[in-house]
């Protein structure tokens, strides 16, 4: 079984790329579900219910998100819907919209138990502990058969995101990614020999960028210290990352970066 991740796809510029190399990408790996982080994909904030249509129909069969997925309230409706294809971080509150894991059943009949959670380190919301959140989640799933685990850790620090992966590693989690920072790391590797892992598989979008906005404000922004609006210029380079999983008897054997400009 092979998954392909896309990093956080941010606007416009994001959504083109995705869409131009999903089938390219499909018959040089083979994968048997694609899975993105959609949070950053409607101007940048959120995931309105549109674009998540949109991208489903160019070829991804499933979001996880993150902090700014509450920006767009259009996916409300589409994340309560018992079949969703779009969840949002597990470790908020239960009465928020949506859920934090969902099972997909591939064309091949193959079940994956996808997960999303939200880090604490470095990040303004108080959202519950990650770490107790994957065991409650993984609790309530015990019974179900499933082919993989795959979890989506949105979180800053590079420090909990390894140490969750060591956790959730010996609690037979299949593969986990990191996502929110928007800077690919190179540490992808199997943990303890059975899951797939890598810190941050960085994201879509403008390759000459403050991580797929505009950099003038931003430099402004940190010249000044005052408020700055983002906005997101489509033209130029676009840069596409993403990671190709692939697992045999429900053990991650390899991770690989995908990396294009486009």
């Amino acid at each position: 079984m092979k998954i392909l991740f896309i990093g956080d796809i941010v606007g416009r510029p994001g959504r083109d790329a995705v869409k131009k190399l999903i089938p390219d990408l499909k018959k040089e790996f083979g994968p048997d579900i694609i899975i993105a982080n959609g949070e950053n994909v409607s101007g940048g904030k959120g995931l309105s219910a549109e674009h998540a249509h949109e991208l489903k129909k160019a070829g991804i069969d499933f979001f996880t998100t993150g902090n700014h997925i509450w920006k767009q309230s259009s996916i409300f409706s589409v994340m309560d819907q018992k079949d969703t294809f779009v969840i949002r971080p597990g470790n908020y509150p239960d009465s928020n919209p949506g859920r934090g894991y969902q099972i997909y059943e591939t064309d091949m009949m193959k079940r994956v138990l996808i997960i999303n959670l939200q880090g604490r380190v470095f990040v303004k919301e108080d959202t519950d502990c990650p770490f107790r959140a994957l065991d409650r989640i993984l609790q309530e799933t015990a019974h179900e058969k499933l082919e993989a685990i795959f979890l989506d850790f949105h979180a800053e620090a590079t420090s909990e995101k390894i140490c969750l992966g060591l956790y959730a590693a010996e609690r037979g989690v299949t593969a986990m990614v990191g996502t929110h920072t928007h800077i690919p790391t190179a540490d992808e590797r199997i943990l303890k020999g059975t899951m797939a892992y890598i810190s941050d598989v960085g994201y879509v979008g403008l390759k000459d960028s403050a991580i797929g906005v505009d950099p003038e404000p931003i430099i402004k922004h940190f010249l000044t210290q005052m408020p700055v609006k983002h906005t997101i210029t489509p033209g130029g380079p676009v840069e596409f990352n993403s990671v190709i999983i692939e697992l045999i008897n429900g053990k991650a054997t390899s991770i690989q970066r995908i990396q294009r400009t486009i």
